[in-house]
């Protein structure tokens, strides 16, 4: 009793010391503000444009709950529920303590620890605040000193709440070839939820993003948004919860669905960052202010180049030997590419990998198609003065291989079960440290054993279905959350020993893009379907979250655009191609090489640069993308006329991010050998003029499934 008296009077004076102190979380023009009411609890004050510190003083007191807990007297949807040794599902949140670091001239940490009056349970709830990017990233720590483990049953990364006369979400979805799809409606009263339950390839169906306007809907240039993200690599959860006072409560994190978490006294639940910024100057700004962090902080080496290559995939599947794949190192050095990607198929030999059936999970080189290792390959390869990559796929296992016979105790599959299969294939049971190291080893064994391979496509081509741990045993309900943290512990070790090594997260396309895991990649592979007229949306829909140095587009032979078209569509990416070589014409070949040339020229801008959505393929049968170096003294813009008709009638289009100040030449590039540029960009134009009275991009005549690369130099 007297310690509990002590608690309290120890809290109760951290509450009037704080009450009149408000807690700023602050960027370059965004504030977050918290206070503590007369209860001693945190509430959030204010989250919109920056405020003044003597602004942030006379905020009136909100009485929103900043962290909502389970069990009290909320009517929310609780940010966390925890049930207690004795039984009791409830947990009051009361403040401690803050403190604010300036980790350096651009990153301020705040740290707001609150703790439970009764239950010796705390919570922390961490911030890092990138002033020049403008994005606050939030994650929450959990911790108790019972004497037996408590339940964990909800456990966000961060709420957020606003007080608006309307709502409008934006969300990210699609299936496999469909990813990124964007749909925009309403919130209305009630809770709209955007989840994953898949585990693995979370993001199959829905993306881990999202994009929120208030009281109106919002363009690239006008309205109040936020973007918000999770950096987590399994299922996630957006709840927007529109309240009987028509007030919007957010809560992001990890799906608690299926996935109590039994936490042992002591042990710190660390919940994965909510990434998130905002804009009173429309949904262009929020992808800028994100693209750019990404650059500085989200991505492995953000600032150093990319690889342009040549995948065998299209070209032969897996009926490949020696001779054929040398045969195709020729004509990636004829591309002009830096890297000749391999993929599916090379290994497995009691189950050769000649179908996606057999052979998953037993990694040594097929001995028949490839007699002398890839050490050979990569040789050779060095020999046409180009790198050699190499596609895995090391979480996974089909029932066809040596490994499922080894290690039935590796593979996740529910006892009394049949077993269900997905592309012919299973889990891994990733929670098992000995299944980590297998996985590791799968890396660095092919990496040791053959020096010189630059790249690896990081594949997984499954989700979690009909899933058992054999390894957690009576702990199922940690399944989901410990795969997780198994892939990035294995993605530590990669990194530890490989820090620098390009590697393309791949999840059967876009199933996995996510800042989780982008800290260990360089790029993602944002969809299987590279259809030059579908990648335009899939990259826009992208686009409004991750940079174009991390979107990896290639040239295929899907769709019936021209060679010319589907390249424009992957120069707006990190280029490659996917394509017989052999079978381009002499035109075709020349241009493809002028093209990866010219691509080397423009990289440092479209990779860099800062975008402007010009014209959206969502509202004509056409789309503009504009990006700007940070000097303004260059800028390239991509135009492609889609399924465009006569009919059409396209006005003007205005350019952005330019100085007025400036006057710029305006020149069409990467043309198909022969032709000539339809433009007359005869004339020097002032950045002024660009950007207020704009110029026609049809050249007078409107021509469906064709392209225009501009750059724009100022003079």
């Amino acid at each position: 009793m007297k310690r509990l008296l002590s608690v309290c009077l120890l809290l109760m004076a951290h509450w009037v010391q704080a009450q009149n102190q408000p807690i700023r979380v602050t960027t370059r023009n965004v504030s977050l503000v918290y206070a503590v009411n007369e209860e001693g609890r945190l509430i959030q004050q204010y989250f919109g444009r920056l405020l003044q510190p003597a602004a942030a003083d006379t905020l009136e007191k909100s009485t929103q709950e900043a962290y909502v807990t389970a069990g009290m007297e909320s009517l929310l949807e609780p940010a966390i529920r925890i049930v207690h040794n004795d039984g009791n599902p409830s947990l009051e949140l009361k403040y401690v303590s803050h403190h604010t670091t300036k980790k350096d001239n651009n990153i301020t940490t705040t740290d707001i620890s609150l703790k439970d009056p009764v239950y010796p349970v705390s919570v922390i709830l961490h911030f890092e605040a990138y002033f020049n990017e403008d994005v606050i990233k939030a994650w929450t720590e959990i911790k108790h000193q019972e004497k037996q483990p408590v339940h964990l049953t909800a456990y966000s990364s961060s709420m957020l709440h606003f007080k608006a006369a309307k709502y409008w979400l934006t969300q990210f979805h699609g299936d496999w070839a469909q990813e990124a799809n964007m749909v925009e409606s309403p919130l209305t009263a009630g809770t709209k939820t955007l989840d994953s339950k898949l585990g693995v390839r979370a993001n199959m169906y829905q993306s881990p993003m999202f994009l929120l306007a208030l009281d109106n809907t919002a363009d690239e240039n006008k309205g109040e948004v936020i973007a918000g993200t999770l950096a987590w690599t399994g299922n996630f959860r957006f709840a927007f919860e529109v309240d009987e006072r028509n007030a919007l409560h957010i809560n992001a994190g990890i799906n608690p669905y299926a996935s109590d978490y039994t936490l042992k006294p002591n042990e710190v639940f660390t919940t994965p960052a909510f990434i998130f910024t905002h804009s009173n100057t429309g949904k262009g700004q929020t992808s800028r202010n994100l693209q750019r962090w990404a650059l500085n902080y989200g991505i492995l080496d953000g600032h150093s180049p990319r690889l342009t290559l040549l995948n065998n995939w299209e070209a032969t599947g897996m009926n490949f030997n020696e001779q054929k794949l040398t045969g195709l190192f020729g004509g990636a050095a004829r591309l002009g590419v830096d890297l000749f990607l391999l993929d599916d198929g090379w290994f497995a030999n009691k189950f050769p990998r000649n179908s996606d059936n057999a052979g998953l999970g037993d990694w040594d080189t097929n001995k028949e198609k490839l007699p002398h290792g890839l050490g050979y390959l990569v040789k050779e390869a060095a020999k046409q003065g180009i790198k050699f990559g190499i596609w895995l796929e090391p979480e996974m296992v089909n029932p066809k291989s040596e490994l499922y016979t080894k290690h039935p105790d590796w593979i996740m599959r529910l006892p009394n079960r049949a077993e269900n299969y997905y592309r012919n294939q299973m889990v891994l049971d990733l929670p098992n440290p000995a299944v980590q190291d297998f996985v590791f080893d799968v890396v660095d064994k092919t990496m040791s054993q053959n020096p010189g391979i630059a790249y690896i496509k990081w594949d997984c081509n499954r989700m979690l279905t009909n899933t058992y741990s054999p390894y957690l045993k009576e702990k199922q309900s940690h399944l989901f959350i410990e795969y997780t943290r198994g892939l990035y512990k294995v993605f530590e070790k990669v990194r530890a020993k490989y820090p620098h090594l390009p590697i393309m997260l791949c999840s059967g396309g876009g199933g996995r893009t996510d800042y989780g895991a982008l800290k260990y990649f360089t790029e993602f592979w944002p969809s299987d379907n590279t259809d030059g007229l579908d990648r335009i949306y899939i990259q826009y829909g992208y686009s409004h979250f991750f940079p174009a140095n991390t979107m990896s587009a290639h040239v295929t032979n899907w769709g019936k655009q021209s060679l010319k078209f589907r390249t424009d569509v992957a120069m707006m990416g990190k280029l490659g191609y996917d394509i017989k070589v052999d079978d381009l014409t002499e035109k075709e070949l020349q241009f493809s090489h002028d093209a990866v040339t010219t691509y080397r020229r423009i990289s440092d801008i479209v990779w860099y640069g800062n975008l402007y959505r010009l014209v959206s393929p969502y509202e004509q049968n056409r789309a503009v993308f504009l990006y700007t170096s940070d000097d303004q003294k260059k800028a390239i813009v991509f135009n492609y006329m889609m399924n465009a008709r006569r009919t059409d009638n396209f006005s003007v289009v205005k350019f952005q991010g330019l100085d007025p100040e400036k006057n710029y030449r305006i020149n069409e590039i990467n043309l198909f050998p022969g032709t000539t540029s339809a433009f007359k960009f005869n004339q020097s134009y002032s950045g002024d003029f660009l950007m207020k009275v704009g110029i026609d991009l049809t050249a007078g005549r409107i021509h469906p499934l064709t392209s225009n690369i501009l750059e724009i130099t100022a003079e």
